[in-house]
C-alpha cells in the first residue's frame, strides 16, 4: 500500500534513518532520507540545540517529509531529506566535525545531497564536500532566490483574492529578519508593499524597517498585529491550534519550513477565511536554485524558473477554491501524483529491460 504523502505520523523518513556520532570531535547528528523516486534526496543540514535525541529526529524526519513534498511539486529531480546536527555547545574544532560529518553523509552514497540550512553556512558545506561527498550550497547563498520565491507566491496570492495587479498598498509582516527576511522585504517594498518587520533581535528588525522604510512590529506582537499578509521567516510551527485564532491577517505565506504545527491547521486557517500557501511551494527558490546551477542554467533561465513558483500558486488557489479543498491537500495531492507516475515509469523501464 503507498504511504499517504504528507508530513503527519509515521509516513516519516521511509527509505533511511541514519543516527551519527563521533565522541572526538563531539558530533551528534541525524540524517533522514524521506524518498529517492525522483533522484537523490535534497536537503539542507541544520544545526541547532535540542532537548533530546528524540525532538531532533522528530524534526529532521518532518523536515525530509517536506523536502520530498517540495522538490515533487516544484517538478525538480530531486527526492527529499534533511540532516540535523545537534547543537551541544561550542566544540573544539568545527571544522573536523563538519569533515566527519561529511564521512557520515559519503556512506549514503549518493542518496543524500546536503545543503545550507539554519545554523550552516557555505563554508560549513565547503567542509563536508571535502569529505569526498557531493553537496549543494557550497559556493553560493540560496537565500536571495528563496526569498524571490516567497515574493513570486505573495504576490499571486494577493492578486488571486484581491483581483488585481500587483501588491501596492498591501501590507506585509515580515516575521524574521535574516538573509531572506531582508531579501524578502526588499524585494516587496520594491514591488510598493508597505513593509512591517519583526524580528527577536530588536536591532536587526529597526536596521530592514529602515532600510525598507517600514515599521517595527515587537516580536511577541507579530501575530496578532493586523496585516494583509504574515510572512514567517524564521521560527517553524507559528500557526497551531493554540495561535490560529490570534492571527490577523488575510495570508499566511513565507520562507520558514514547518509553518503549521499539525496538517489541521490549514483547515483552522481555511475556516477563518485564511489562505495558507504551503510552505514547500513558497520557499522552493533556493532548490530551483540549485537545480539551476547543476543543469548549467543562466542566472536569466534561474530567474524565469523561480517566478514559476507564483504561478503554481495561482493555480493551486483556483483547484482549492474550485475543489473546496485547502491549498495544502491540492499541493499534496499533486506531489503524490508526480511521484506514483515516477514510479510506474520505473517499473515500466525495468520491465522492459527485462524482456529486452
Amino acid at each position: 500500500m503507498e504511504r499517504a504523502l504528507t508530513q503527519e505520523g509515521g509516513t516519516w523518513a521511509s527509505e533511511q534513518l541514519v543516527l551519527c556520532r563521533d565522541e572526538e570531535t563531539g558530533l551528534r547528528a541525524v540524517i533522514a532520507i524521506d524518498d529517492t523516486t525522483l533522484g537523490p534526496g535534497l536537503g539542507g543540514v541544520r544545526n541547532r540545540a535540542y532537548a533530546d535525541d528524540a525532538e531532533a529526529i522528530f524534526e529532521c524526519r518532518r523536515l525530509a517529509a517536506a523536502m520530498t513534498l517540495k522538490n515533487a511539486v516544484a517538478e525538480l529531480p530531486f527526492g527529499g531529506a534533511k540532516a540535523v546536527i545537534l547543537d551541544d555547545g561550542p566544540v573544539p574544532d568545527r571544522e573536523a566535525l563538519m569533515r566527519r560529518f561529511g564521512q557520515f553523509v559519503a556512506r549514503t552514497a549518493g542518496a543524500y545531497l546536503p545543503g545550507v540550512d539554519m545554523g550552516t553556512t557555505v563554508g560549513d558545506l565547503a567542509v563536508v564536500r571535502s569529505a569526498g561527498v557531493e553537496v549543494s550550497c557550497a559556493d553560493e547563498d540560496p537565500s536571495p532566490w528563496t526569498a524571490l520565491g516567497v515574493a513570486a507566491s505573495i504576490v499571486a496570492a494577493v492578486e488571486q483574492l484581491d483581483g488585481r495587479e500587483g501588491i501596492e498598498g498591501a501590507t506585509v509582516l515580515v516575521q524574521g529578519a535574516g538573509h531572506v527576511g531582508g531579501a524578502l522585504a526588499r524585494d516587496l517594498a520594491g514591488r510598493g508593499a508597505r513593509l512591517l518587520v519583526a524580528d527577536v533581535d530588536a536591532g536587526r528588525a529597526e536596521a530592514l524597517a529602515s532600510a525598507v522604510d517600514g515599521a517595527v512590529v515587537a516580536a511577541k506582537e507579530a501575530l496578532t498585529t493586523p496585516c494583509d499578509v504574515l510572512a514567517p521567516c524564521a521560527v517553524a510551527r507559528v500557526v497551531s491550534e493554540r495561535t490560529v485564532d490570534r492571527l490577523a491577517c488575510r495570508v499566511v505565506a513565507g520562507a520558514a519550513n514547518d509553518t503549521l504545527a499539525t496538517r489541521a491547521d490549514a483547515e483552522r486557517l481555511a475556516a477563518r477565511g485564511i489562505a495558507y500557501i504551503p510552505d514547500f511551494v513558497a520557499n522552493a527558490g533556493g532548490v530551483v536554485q540549485i537545480h539551476a546551477l547543476r543543469s548549467g542554467h543562466d542566472e536569466a533561465r534561474l530567474r524565469a524558473d523561480v517566478l514559476e513558483i507564483g504561478e503554481r500558486v495561482r493555480e493551486l488557489l483556483a483547484d482549492a477554491t474550485a475543489e473546496g479543498e485547502t491549498a495544502l491537500t491540492v499541493a499534496e495531492r499533486r506531489a503524490a501524483r508526480i511521484l506514483r507516475d515516477a514510479r510506474a515509469r520505473r517499473r515500466a523501464e525495468a520491465a522492459a529491460g527485462a524482456l529486452a
